[in-house]
């Protein structure tokens, strides 16, 4: 199950409504950076004086965990990627000649899109960039500064047939034709009959297998797995997790975060997914501590068989004003699961352990950075989710730092791909609010909601798997985005609310995303290919079809699209039908999880999410570039400052001051382990 929603409000819609202010010690900018597609923020940490100083400290060692990590996310990605990384960090620190050239300043916006990326390819759309610099150029960089084995380099970087795709998606084995560091020397046929050796149809509490390993053949050609842990191919820097972890638990705020801790360092040690079960479980319970963090081999977007767990941190504590709407939907999760419009064959009898927190973080590291997460729901196994629940966060300070990068931008993607003025305002006037909402209803229900039948593995839908359960959780939100409920609970300020959610949700899916993707290339990224997905299957199903509601019944159309002075719209004809539409599409993939109807759920997919029309693709494209706004956006993280007096540290503080390649370049000399 897919629990990250590394999502971007395109339109960066009611922007002003959001308060921005300056920090006390000066101005705070929030934009730092800007090149190719991407822009890089800063993000403030609000309540970090209120901490304690255990507290923070505790906060520090955490995030020292979480550096550590970083060199084992690039390496996923793809095994050539350390070794590019570290030549180009060679140049930059070393190369002695001139650097004011139009061709010097290409290969550092190409060094700036890798360390984005975390590799080379790209973040989101899989497929690798390449420098604007010639290649004659490049050797020339990597000679001057002394780099080894530069021909090899050169191909990694240049030739577009070598290793093309991240993760495939596509293709007779979209194992092989994959560059993440997950397999090597093995097929799809031999990667799937190998777990499904492993697996027990009657366990009812079946570990994650796969999702700390790779999987190779021995000396013999049988297929193994080489497990990551502290005596693995990450070993050295697992050890340096570990080290923290445990300097971190011995100023831990309660003996639940020491257990748990303690169940981490030894999953660690050991690599047995049984004691990263037991870990998950005791994590999700402790609901009393401020200080939270998630730390290992967790989300599996990036493995194309979707088992492989990429490592990641995030670091944070709870704000606790904000929370209280999140508790409040936590609070109700079994009359949510009960009015579900789903089959109630596939309903919970008993929701258990949901709980729900707004989080400001601190320090973000792997899969979480640059690239951030807004909101997150874990574990992911579903028994555990089953008999125990879910911890979800949604996470204020990324989404404030969006809202305020917005401001400092002069045009808005509102004002272009919204139909009139009504639809503008009504953004302005509810979108932050309902985007919220949003996110809590995804990640706090979405994702626990519904149960497997019996027998069903939780892996039965394979690649397709992370599309459907975003969509899924997706669908959740929106269908009681509308429901009186929430204003009943007082979450949602009225009923014309949720207006500005639809209308935004199916401007972005249907077409303001494909800004994202160059011309010609499929839609490849789980998260876009779920919006595409509900997207256009409510457009094309929501024409002039037969509706009843309160109202009456009535022939009606969902969605229309509208041409105006050459622009392309989609507008919003019925809210009332569109909700009807969601709750059906909802019910339909909840049915195909929890039957593992395979073939379905590839129908589904195939047909609504991957393709995009390539005219309206190219039109998009057009709009977009002429506000010369960048679609992605990821995170410098605040350096975590000890305070040290007559030898004591008698404080942590937080600076904001570091710029985003001084940032990258300090964590390659500083924290490498690999």
């Amino acid at each position: 199950m897919k629990k990250i929603v590394k999502l971007l409000t395109l339109t960066g819609a009611a922007a002003a409504l959001v308060s921005c202010g300056n920090k006390a010690s000066g101005e705070f900018k929030y934009l730092i950076d800007e090149f190719a597609d991407l822009k890089v923020m800063r993000y403030d940490v609000p309540g970090w004086e209120e901490l304690s100083l255990q507290q923070k400290e505790y906060v520090y060692h955490l995030a020292e965990a979480a550096k550590w990590g970083r060199d084992i996310y690039w390496d996923q990605n793809c095994k050539y990627n350390l070794e590019l990384r570290k030549a180009v960090e060679k140049v930059l620190e070393n190369y002695s000649g001139d650097r004011k050239g139009a061709d010097f300043e290409n290969f550092v916006i190409y060094a700036k899109r890798l360390f984005f990326s975390n590799g080379i390819h790209h973040h989101y759309a899989e497929d690798k960039f390449f420098p604007d610099c010639p290649k004659e150029y490049f050797a020339s960089l990597l000679e001057n500064a002394g780099v080894e084995n530069r021909d090899f380099l050169l191909k990694l970087v240049y030739d577009p047939e070598f290793l093309p795709q991240r993760k495939a998606s596509e293709g007779e084995d979209i194992v092989k034709a994959s560059a993440v560091n997950f397999y090597e020397g093995v097929s799809r046929d031999e990667v799937e009959a190998y777990y499904a050796s492993l697996g027990d149809p009657n366990d009812p509490c079946p570990p994650s297998y796969g999702l700390n390993s790779k999987v190779v053949k021995d000396a013999e050609g049988k297929v193994i797995e080489e497990v990551w842990n502290i005596d693995g191919a990450y070993g050295p820097a697992i050890a340096k997790i570990v080290e923290e972890l445990e300097k971190a638990a011995k100023v831990a705020e309660n003996d639940s975060q020491r257990k748990y801790i303690a169940d981490l360092v030894a999953y660690y040690r050991s690599g047995d997914l049984r004691l990263w079960d037991r870990y998950n479980i005791e994590w999700l319970q402790d609901t009393v501590g401020t200080v939270d963090f998630v730390n290992g081999f967790v989300e599996d977007y990036n493995d194309p068989l979707a088992r492989k767990g990429a490592w990641e941190a995030l670091v944070n504590f709870k704000d606790n004003e904000a929370s209280r709407r999140t508790e409040l939907i936590s609070e109700n999760a079994q009359w949510f699961e009960d009015n579900s419009p789903v089959d109630p064959r596939f309903k919970k009898a008993q929701v258990k352990g949901v709980s729900a927190k707004v989080i400001n973080a601190v320090a973000l590291s792997g899969d979480c950075y640059p690239a951030t997460p807004i909101g997150i729901n874990l574990p992911n196994a579903d028994w555990i989710r089953r008999d125990h629940g879910s911890k979800s966060v949604t996470i204020a300070n990324i989404t404030h730092a969006y809202s305020c990068a917005a401001q400092e931008s002069p045009k808005s993607a509102l004002n272009e791909f919204a139909f009139d003025q009504e639809e503008i305002d009504m953004a302005k006037k509810y979108l932050n609010i309902t985007d919220d909402i949003h996110t809590d209803l995804h990640e706090c229900l979405g994702h626990g909601s519904g149960q497997l039948l019996p027998g069903t593995s939780p892996n039965a839908l394979k690649e397709y798997s992370s599309t459907l359960e975003e969509a899924r959780a997706d669908l959740f939100g929106l269908y009681y985005m509308a429901d009186p409920k929430l204003v009943e609970l007082g979450i949602l300020p009225d009923m014309e609310a949720y207006k500005a959610q639809y209308a935004n949700y199916i401007r972005n899916g249907i077409m303001v995303q494909f800004s994202r993707v160059e011309l010609g290339r499929p839609n490849t990224e789980s998260h876009m290919q779920n919006r595409k997905l509900i997207a256009e299957w409510c457009y094309e199903h929501g024409q002039d079809f037969h509706f009843c509601d309160d109202e009456g019944c009535r022939y009606t159309t969902a969605i229309e699209k509208v041409v105006r002075d050459g622009k392309t719209y989609f507008v919003v004809r019925d809210y009332a039908a569109l909700r009807y539409l969601f709750g059906e599409l909802l019910a339909e993939i909840q049915r195909i999880k929890s039957e593992g109807d395979y073939e379905a759920g590839k129908a589904l997919v195939e047909k609504y999410a991957v393709n995009i029309d390539p005219e309206l693709h190219k039109e998009v494209r057009e709009r977009y570039e002429a506000l010369e706004i960048k679609p992605f956006g990821g995170f410098v993280n605040p350096d975590i400052i000890p305070v040290v007096e007559n030898g004591d540290t008698v404080d942590y503080r937080l600076d904001y001051s570091k710029g985003y390649l001084e940032q990258m370049l300090d964590y390659g000399r500083n924290y490498s382990a690999l």
